[in-house]
């Protein structure tokens, strides 16, 4: 697919989401490329920051490929050629599984790995069970109709708790029984230690709403919910309390591009203002756009993470400030 028809296709399809009533006003905000080249398709080069003064809600969508009618054979596995991680921090772990939260609907796992690349624990709360140390959870949804009247779990949603990366997809098309996590993205005050990371120092999870609420490593919070999923996108809903600052960023894409046909980023797309025409750049060529919303995705179909989603961050918001007496 040409990067015209992708930026004809981008995004439209998130119209029918609510914002999510947060209160404010909508702005635009600075994305900020500081994405660097690779030859390594497991490194995460691609690294867009999100950033504007004031802002303190906004929604980020994922969304399937616009080629996603056409995979009838996924490609998930890692490809390793060209990648040296022998300088990547390691800190051991003991490895444990925990069931956090099950009922008909949903499941929530967490795990302790055996290796991770930061060494904090942070607290995971659901209800009055805290569990410590968890470095990977998993929201699924259970039973979800497949191919041939089987039934999955399929997650939608992780969450790295101790260094604060989160992947997104929605659920699978009927004609596949699941689809690939792709692109991570990072939200809240975001630290640096040879990679971008946001510390944490507690997770909450209510059910009630597929909600998250975060405790940051600074003391202040968030919180990201579930506001639509369904076999075309997962819709989220993210807060902060504090509005943000121009010069440092509120969120964040982390993502891979080796070559337009290896890689879960490959193009980013948005509107131009005034006329409202889309615009689709390579991601490696985008200088960066102060705009409503940017959607970064790809035009043609990968070889890593084949299925993975498009994700669109838009609607942002900033809080009213008192009027002057």
């Amino acid at each position: 697919m040409a990067a015209a028809a992708f930026a004809a296709a981008a995004m439209g399809g998130c119209a029918s989401i609510d914002p999510a009533g947060h209160p404010g006003s909508a702005v635009e905000v600075d994305f900020v490329n500081a994405s660097t080249p690779t030859r390594c398709a497991e490194e995460d080069n691609v690294y867009v920051k999100v950033q504007g003064t004031g802002v303190n809600a906004f929604r980020l969508v994922a969304e399937h490929p616009p080629y996603i009618a056409s995979v009838t054979v996924d490609s998930t596995a890692p490809d390793f050629t060209d990648c040296d991680m022998s300088k990547d921090p390691v800190h051991r772990f003991e490895p444990r599984t925990v069931t956090l939260y099950e009922d008909a609907r949903t499941r929530l796992v967490g795990h302790a790995l055996p290796t991770f690349w930061r060494p904090e624990s942070v607290d995971f709360r659901v209800g009055a069970r805290v569990e410590r140390g968890l470095h990977l959870v998993q929201l699924s949804r259970r039973a979800v109709p497949g191919p041939g009247g089987t039934v999955h779990d399929i997650e939608i949603l992780v969450l790295y708790p101790s260094d604060g990366y989160w992947r997104a997809k929605p659920l699978p098309p009927s004609t596949l029984p699941d689809s690939a996590f792709g692109s991570s993205f990072l939200f809240g005050p975001i630290a640096f230690d040879g990679r971008p990371y946001v510390p944490l120092r507690e997770v909450a999870y209510d059910p009630a709403d597929d909600g998250f609420s975060l405790v940051f490593g600074d003391g202040s919070r968030g919180r990201l919910s579930v506001i639509e999923e369904s076999r075309e996108r997962l819709g989220l809903s993210l807060s902060i309390d504090a509005g943000s600052t121009a010069d440092a960023p509120f969120a964040a894409l982390r993502s891979m591009f080796v070559a337009p046909a290896q890689a879960d980023v490959a193009i980013v797309q948005w509107d131009r203002a005034p006329s409202g025409m889309p615009v689709a750049v390579p991601i490696l060529a985008f200088e960066g756009i102060r705009a409503g919303g940017a959607r970064f995705g790809r035009s043609l179909p990968s070889v890593h993470n084949l299925s993975a989603p498009d994700i669109v961050f838009d609607s942002f918001v900033a809080a009213r400030r008192p009027a002057p007496r």
